[in-house]
């Protein structure tokens, strides 16, 4: 059975208090980490506003990743320069590669390493973006499922369980995303926009733990990485359609979820509240796994053709910047591959706090398709189709690139484009008509 999604299981579940095969002292020393927890919860319990405790969130992550050190690597650390001197230095020499291989301009205006900290203090905010239509749809099937007379009686006890819910989803939040932070190697790895904008961030410490076991130089894969980063945001930062596009897919799929509430009454039916372990077993049993309807697989087919285009784009262009220059690239451009392929640490903790695999299933198709369009039309027209989401490759262009390369250059749909032009052409119409949707109405007057 897969890992059930944010708010159906327990925040740490390898670490079990109940566990017969415990020793004795572990199981003391567990029990006090767990009432010191629910008393930082409840001492939490008042700035809860929404359907997800994100204050206890942060401090969980943090309180987690306090023991997570820094890491000097690459090429400076040797003269004594430190990671950020490191970072960079291999940010520069990566925008100086890409802009031989992309038209899009630099899109980061400035670079930073982040520690694993500062990871979950900056990107939380997208997190809450993400997360909150998934913790409002459980917790309310939660409250949907309670009989009419039992919803009347509870009256202002409604409100107490929705601050317990927002804390237990605010403690497994945190427990993912201290994960989470510890895995990635940087802001753009999962395919999402979740830093700030304009801003290309790369993790050292977990770069230095990845190349452990690459035999790679650390500087090389550093540099590589900085180009992949730096790649993406170009992207975001010049597709004025994108950055929204992929969140609100997301959003999308995850304001579908639904709970049987027949099951979650047939689970109740089996909890036997003198045993606590009846409880996790019913909640690891899989009954109360939302069922996917046919709009959110809609939605998620949309999501995994937009993030495969992205990736197979970014892998492309990069590896046309890097060349030759770097000669373990291909080797990592292989393993980043798989790493996404296959579902790593990033992915499979997405999947626990959103609900969804976030993997770009079909990427080596994408790829094989912008190498495609970029041979035989040049990087301008590759690079112009961004310019509109209408001109984009579908999921059926995916199947067949040759057919999709051969209608292009029948239409010449982008033959005359200026694609910067029509970026920013497109950019001018959505702040104007975002504009417009801010404005309030004009008062109506009678003649």
């Amino acid at each position: 059975m897969s890992k059930p999604p944010f708010g159906f299981g327990p925040s740490d579940p390898e670490n079990d208090p109940s566990d017969p095969g415990q020793p004795p002292a572990d199981a003391f020393n567990q029990l006090g980490q767990m009432l010191s927890q629910l008393g930082q919860m409840l001492s939490q319990a008042g700035t809860s506003t929404g359907p997800v405790n994100y204050d206890l969130a942060k401090q969980i992550a943090l309180q987690n990743l306090s023991g997570s050190g820094e890491a000097k690597i690459g090429f400076s650390s040797a003269s004594g320069g430190d990671s950020s001197t490191a970072v960079r230095d291999a940010a520069h020499l990566a925008e100086l590669w890409l802009d031989a291989a992309t038209i899009l301009p630099a899109g980061a205006t400035k670079t930073v390493a982040w520690s694993a900290r500062d990871w979950v203090e900056k990107t939380l905010p997208t997190w809450q973006r993400l997360c909150d239509p998934v913790a409002r749809q459980v917790s309310g099937a939660w409250v949907q499922a309670l009989p009419e007379e039992a919803k009347q009686a509870a009256g202002p006890l409604l409100s107490m369980m929705g601050s317990m819910g927002g804390m237990a989803f605010g403690s497994q939040l945190g427990g993912a995303l201290a994960a989470l932070a510890q895995e990635v190697l940087t802001s753009s790895e999962v395919g999402l926009p979740l830093g700030p904008d304009t801003t290309s961030a790369l993790l050292p410490a977990n770069i230095e733990k990845f190349t452990e076991g690459l035999e790679l130089p650390s500087s090389e894969v550093l540099v590589f990485l900085a180009a992949r980063e730096a790649a993406h945001q170009r992207l975001f930062a010049h597709v004025p359609w994108l950055r929204q596009r992929l969140l609100a897919t997301v959003e999308e799929f995850a304001n579908g979820i639904s709970v049987d509430t027949s099951a979650l009454e047939q689970m109740v039916g089996q909890i036997d509240p003198a045993n606590p372990a009846s409880i996790e077993e019913a909640m690891s049993s899989g009954m109360l796994e939302p069922k996917t309807t046919p709009e959110q697989q809609a939605a998620l087919t949309r999501l995994e053709t937009l993030l495969a285009l992205v990736e197979g784009w970014v892998d492309v262009v990069v590896a046309e910047a890097v060349g030759d220059r770097l000669p373990g690239a291909d080797a990592l451009r292989e393993t980043l591959r798989r790493r996404r392929a296959t579902g790593g640490p990033a992915e499979q903790t997405f999947a626990t706090l959103v609900g969804l695999e976030l993997r770009p299933r079909r990427m080596r198709a994408a790829a094989a398709l912008w190498k495609l369009v970029g041979d035989q039309y040049g990087i301008e027209k590759r690079d112009g189709l961004w310019s509109h989401r209408d001109l984009m490759p579908t999921a059926e262009d995916l199947d067949d690139p040759m057919e999709f390369a051969e209608q292009l250059g029948k239409t010449g749909d982008n033959a005359d484009l200026d694609p910067i032009a029509e970026l920013e052409k497109t950019q001018r119409a959505e702040d104007a008509a975002k504009a417009e949707g801010d404005k309030p109405e004009d008062p109506k007057t009678d003649d």
